[in-house]
């Protein structure tokens, strides 16, 4: 059993990764649904809670049946980032993780997110300090490095655990690498294997498939894995997985019927969450992947993307639904 503190998730959970304008209540309802074990918000800027901004502070936004929810925070001044630890957790999620993996330069280039493996006293300070102002257990989510000459990622691991974190997340690329080339899971299974590390390690980068969640548990002995992009626009990936390891045998892909049905709650949830406009925009990154692979979705896709009211998406997604019943 896995277990971050006193919070039990499993034999070898699988977790949904902090993303940016994608890991908001409405998708996270999806994945929790189809089988995720751990999610996390979208990364939330400690500069924005402190100050009360809008958009911050709506990402604290939690339901209970999401539970076991991280809340992520980000920022490169350590008050700040203490400050606003003490705000997340008056929101009361069962996890406080902290972004020191974003590589996007908005971010990296300021000194937080990826930006903070160039200071590594600096990031064990601003851990330690944010382990001390909260009494909810407190997670990282990092990168090998900044660079392929700076992965340092056993002593990182080390002097986090020391400080008191309760668990680590690791993408296997640098920052410099952004999301390009293959995650090196060598480095993640060295801090596995590292026979002081006691706290649950998670691994993460390039996990798309069921077979290749399977090559990662059969070569890296991590404590769990960790999925980002490939649950985006599919989140039945974690239903997949599960089933392939536990089993050995792939689950046929959803339907038609099961895509649509998904894609529309998952529609009418941001709608209900952000407002019309909003939710209209930040659906439209999902639709390629709902209805991937299927013959001719090029025109509805694009309809889909180019609409702009809940009643115009809400019929194609019906006619989709009768086209694609009717072809099969």
């Amino acid at each position: 059993m896995v277990k971050i503190a006193d919070i039990e998730l499993g034999e070898y959970p699988l977790l949904l990764a902090p993303m940016e304008d994608v890991s908001d209540p409405p998708f996270r309802e999806i994945c929790k649904m189809l089988g995720a074990d751990l999610m996390f918000t979208e990364f939330i800027s400690s500069e924005g809670l402190i100050r009360d901004a809008v958009k911050s502070v709506q990402k604290l936004d939690i339901f209970e049946y999401e539970r076991p929810i991280g809340i992520q925070i980000f920022g490169n001044d350590i008050d700040s980032m203490r400050k606003a630890a003490e705000v997340t957790t008056a929101a009361n999620p069962d996890i406080l993780d902290i972004n020191y993996g974003c590589p996007v330069k908005k971010v990296a280039g300021k000194g937080a997110g990826a930006g903070i493996l160039k200071d590594i006293p600096k990031m064990v300070e601003m851990t330690r300090e944010i382990v001390k102002s909260t009494h909810l257990p407190v997670t990282v989510k990092t990168r090998l490095g900044w660079d392929e000459n700076s992965i340092h990622i056993e002593e990182v691991a080390l002097r986090l655990q020391e400080v008191g974190i309760k668990a680590l997340s690791i993408h296997g690329r640098t920052r410099q690498q952004m999301y390009k080339g293959e995650a090196d899971w060598s480095h993640i299974a060295k801090v596995r294997s590292n026979p002081n590390i006691e706290i649950p390690i998670f691994g993460n980068g390039d996990i798309d498939s069921p077979q290749k969640a399977l090559e990662m548990k059969t070569n890296f002995p991590v404590d769990g894995l960790m999925i980002g992009r490939a649950a985006i626009g599919y989140p039945w990936i974690f239903r997949e997985i599960k089933h392939y390891l536990q089993t050995g045998e792939l689950l046929a892909p959803p339907t038609i019927e099961e895509r649509v049905a998904v894609c529309r709650q998952h529609f009418q949830r941001a709608i209900e969450w952000k407002g019309e406009k909003l939710g209209i925009v930040e659906t439209r990154r999902h639709y390629t992947n709902y209805f991937k692979g299927l013959p001719g979705i090029k025109d509805y896709r694009f309809r889909l993307v180019t609409s702009d009211t809940p009643g115009q998406i809400l019929e194609i997604l019906d006619e989709i639904a009768i086209r694609y019943a009717q072809s099969v």
